[in-house]
């Protein structure tokens, strides 16, 4: 009886620790997906710049699109290192004032000739690939940890341990609209 009652536990012992494991498993993965989405956002901070020194010559007016992008960039850079909504924010606020950007090849004939903007758009526009995928795949990893939250017997451990949800990230309004470029 007392050999039962000893497997008993040593399986409860086990079952929890696997429970405990796949929890944190999830919390990791959920974090490296974060990263991914830090590295292109930082990608993209290394790009901006190149990108404005281009664009400059051929968009005199356009300098307060630039300007803000710049000041977008640099207020990204600031912010904390888990400032998770904050900086998707701001990143969503870039990623809109790009696409005026991109939008200014149409314009611009020598500047769509320009062989460094044409590479520099290209590598931008692979990173804003890059971010989006980054960004279904953080939202995949928190689905999936935070079932785990809510299913039984990990929803038990999870609460002893004192776990919480993560947040998806959300599409910002207005990011369905095409942008809008006057010149």
């Amino acid at each position: 009886m007392a050999v039962i009652i000893i497997a008993v536990i040593v399986l409860l012992v086990i079952a929890y620790i696997a429970i405990y494991n796949g929890l944190q498993k999830s919390k990791i993965y959920t974090d490296e997906s974060w990263s991914q989405i830090d590295v292109q956002l930082q990608r993209r901070n290394d790009l901006i710049p190149n990108l404005v020194e281009v664009t400059k010559g051929y968009a005199k007016h356009e300098r307060e699109t630039l300007s803000q992008v710049v000041e977008l960039r640099n207020q990204l850079t600031q912010l904390p290192e888990d400032a998770h909504a904050e900086k998707m924010e701001v990143s969503n606020q870039i990623s809109g004032a790009l696409k005026s950007i991109f939008a200014l090849k149409e314009a611009y004939p020598d500047l769509k000739a320009n062989t460094e903007f044409t590479k520099l758009m290209e590598e931008l526009s692979n990173t804003e690939n890059k971010i989006s995928y980054s960004r279904q795949l953080y939202n995949s990893s928190v689905a999936a940890y935070n079932q785990k939250l809510k299913v039984i017997p990990s929803n038990i451990v999870a609460s002893i341990h004192g776990m919480k949800p993560v947040d998806y990230l959300k599409t910002p309004e207005g990011a369905k609209e095409a942008p809008k470029v006057s010149f």
